[in-house]
């Protein structure tokens, strides 16, 4: 029973002197999105991106295939009378996301220096 009550008094006192955990440390993370309609030039760009920050040893999570956006045009193939005649047409976006955790300097500036090929859009942020 004694042991039990010293338990409570314990943690009681604890509470009352103000004891805190200690903070995880905080990782800063680069959150990479890249974006494109064809889905050859999407892949060799993100390889491009991850060697050039693999190349500093930096820390790589991805790359992580993301939905594919499909946005679908349906236009008349006839100007009047077929109206039940009609052509779809449709864009695709790939995407991809790459995360760098605890980025240094370095991987920072080489990342900013990559040369992309057209077509290729890129979101960063830090989080």
């Amino acid at each position: 029973m004694k042991s039990a009550k010293k338990r409570v008094t314990a943690k009681k006192t604890a509470r009352a002197s103000g004891a805190k955990k200690a903070a995880p440390l905080e990782v800063h993370r680069l959150r990479i999105r890249v974006r494109a309609y064809e889905h050859g030039v999407l892949d060799a760009s993100v390889k491009q991106i991850i060697d050039t920050a693999a190349r500093y040893s930096a820390k790589i999570i991805g790359p992580v295939p993301l939905p594919i956006d499909i946005k679908k045009y349906t236009v008349n193939r006839a100007a009047f009378i077929d109206k039940d005649s009609r052509e779809q047409f449709e864009m695709r976006i790939h995407k991809r996301m790459i995360d760098i955790l605890s980025p240094e300097p370095k991987v920072i500036e080489a990342l900013t220096n990559i040369d992309l090929p057209s077509g290729v859009s890129i979101d960063v942020k830090m989080m």
